[in-house]
């Protein structure tokens, strides 16, 4: 692994993601889950975020639509406080939403909203 896109994955995520969140699952890793946490951080955020030429909010909001697409709702949830972080809107998060139930499907789009909607009472938002 590249050190350099560890540390560069490594600081986007926190950005994205909130410090507080990384550092927990970094240090609940073990000798089994920490090969996988540190190859996710260099590969996902440093290889694949570490690129500028889409920014982190526009990153985000493609995010929300492939989780959703894929039914990942604990990510998607993760990513939603993601996407607000990297400046995404309330209005951005429900087109993304909206893609969702058009693509993929109206049962979809109502667990995105269901997860949109408290991460949204959490952070006072609605």
């Amino acid at each position: 692994m590249k050190q350099d896109l560890f540390d560069v994955g490594l600081a986007r995520r926190k950005a994205t993601l909130g410090a507080e969140y990384v550092e927990k699952n970094l240090a609940a890793a073990d000798d089994f889950t920490r090969p996988f946490q540190e190859a996710m951080t260099a590969w996902c955020w440093g290889f694949g975020w570490g690129d500028d030429a889409i920014d982190p909010k526009t990153r985000s909001l493609m995010n929300l639509a492939m989780l959703g697409a894929l039914g990942k709702m604990h990510e998607w949830e993760v990513h939603c406080r993601g996407a607000l972080n990297n400046g995404a809107s309330k209005d951005e998060i429900r087109a993304a939403i909206h893609a969702v139930g058009i693509y993929c499907g109206v049962p979809q789009a109502l667990e995105c909203f269901r997860a949109a909607k408290k991460v949204f009472e959490e952070r006072g938002i609605l």
